[in-house]
């Protein structure tokens, strides 16, 4: 599916304004019939945008989306006092992790924050190789590359930054108290806002090159969410004052803080403050493998990032990125 473009990216930024616009005013401005703009709509639609018609009125965007804009990113960003990263949009993608993924398995030289960000995913992904529902504008897809020297074994608590640097960012922007679940999602109230997925390329001793990839639901369209198994949430649901460029902004900056604390002292400086946002604190959780599970009261993570869980009497710490965290059912 390509991009929207042309007249459909003319109806969309027409849509964009909010309010309803008739089919007959978009054929008039671009100079198409009713019928084009008709097959226009339904494309858009397909992609996951949430447009509706209503006789006599005409078509309206279920939720204003605003697009990525490279030049507003940039702004966003120098103004934090930062100008390290660079930043690439891109309309449409297989994923931002497997684009970043194929330039360090070509050999593309890639500098510490290169930045991909897109309005759309065709192939999104997250852990465990599950589907992430990745409509178009309507979310975040965002990918970061970083060089790390000391091995793969150093990167192993890189995700518990991540979601630290997640929550700086929405905490700075909105002021909206998140939870933290391990190892890689973000909620809000035990529903699920974002996800994190760490892809590493390296030697276990010698310099590894990550890919962090963050996705954050900004307005989820109801047709995507009916595909979503679980409890989920979007920012628009708890502000108003979304913008998707600076959102990309302030991320890229708070991330480059926590990687910098990170590759100087490890989660030491973190790892208190993520257990003070453990959404399952004190509570009865699963463990799972896909090939064994085991129940126990979450204690938080250790200073390596490996998650605690009380188990007759006795703490233990699990690490691993294949292992999946859930409350007990009871």
């Amino acid at each position: 599916m390509k991009a929207p473009d042309g007249n459909k990216l003319a109806i969309l930024n027409a849509l964009n304004q909010g309010g309803f616009v008739s089919g007959q005013v978009l054929g008039e401005q671009l100079g198409i019939s009713r019928a084009a703009v008709s097959k226009h709509i339904q494309t858009l639609q397909d992609m996951g945008l949430d447009i509706f018609k209503v006789t006599g009125k005409g078509y309206s965007l279920n939720n204003a989306v605003g697009l990525l804009n490279q030049a507003d990113i940039t702004k966003h960003y120098h103004a934090s006092g930062a100008n390290t990263a660079q930043v690439e949009v891109h309309p449409i993608i297989d994923s931002t992790n497997s684009e970043l993924m194929r330039r360090i398995q070509n050999k593309v030289a890639l500098e510490s924050g290169t930045v991909v960000v897109a309005e759309m995913q065709q192939a999104g992904r997250g852990r465990r190789g599950r589907v992430w529902q990745s409509p178009f504008g309507a979310n975040l897809y965002y990918s970061y590359f970083w060089r790390l020297d000391d091995g793969l074994q150093a990167a192993m608590g890189v995700s518990i930054a991540v979601g630290l640097a997640v929550y700086d960012a929405i905490k700075a922007l909105y002021d909206i108290d998140i939870e933290l679940k391990w190892p890689n999602d973000i909620y809000i109230n035990k529903q699920k806002l974002a996800g994190v997925l760490v892809e590493l390329d390296g030697q276990p001793q010698g310099p590894c090159q990550l890919v962090i990839g963050i996705g954050i639901n900004l307005h989820m369209p109801q047709n995507t969410s009916e595909q979503i198994d679980q409890a989920w949430t979007d920012l628009s649901q708890h502000t108003t004052a979304l913008d998707k460029n600076q959102l990309v902004a302030s991320l890229t900056f708070y991330l480059e803080q926590r990687l910098a604390d990170y590759q100087q002292d490890g989660l030491n400086s973190m790892y208190a403050q993520w257990n003070a946002l453990n959404a399952f604190a004190g509570e009865c959780v699963e463990l799972n493998t896909g090939h064994r599970s085991w129940r126990g009261i979450c204690e938080g993570i250790d200073q390596h990032g490996g998650i605690r869980i009380r188990q007759d009497g006795e703490v233990k710490s699990y690490y691993g990125g294949e292992i999946s965290l859930r409350k007990a059912e009871l």
